[in-house]
């Protein structure tokens, strides 16, 4: 089970990661930041990602309509030349957190970045 630093070294693996994130959406603060950061600020990132985070888990339009299914799993961001994928990883206590994965769009490959940052989500070990 990896840590924090072993799961953003994973997802820097991935095709065409330029930089990588574990923040928490409550407080806007990253835990751990590896890579490049958009703008070239890790920290004012993480705050800004952590808003959209914020929104899409606490508005009921974007969560999966009851029945026991889970809320809010990801949030894509796309613009001219990278995505911004935002996973939120399930957690024993408030599950505030996601990982933040900044990916090149001719080098990346949203769909498999998608499933492996689902991956690295539901084996990191916070503690």
């Amino acid at each position: 089970m990896p840590g924090i630093d072993e799961c953003l070294l994973e997802a820097m693996r991935l095709p065409g990661a330029r930089g990588a994130a574990l923040v928490d959406w409550t407080s806007g603060l990253a835990l751990g930041t590896v890579g490049e950061a958009p703008g070239g600020d890790h920290e004012t990132t993480a705050a800004e990602a952590a808003e959209l985070a914020r929104m899409a888990a606490e508005h009921g339009t974007f969560s999966a309509g009851g029945g026991g299914l889970p809320p809010v799993e990801d949030v894509i961001i796309s613009n001219g030349d990278s995505y911004h994928l935002l996973r939120f990883v399930d957690t024993s206590f408030d599950s505030s957190v996601f990982l933040h994965l900044w990916l090149g769009r001719e080098e990346g490959n949203l769909a498999l970045a998608r499933i492996r940052l689902g991956e690295m989500a539901s084996r990191l070990v916070l503690g």
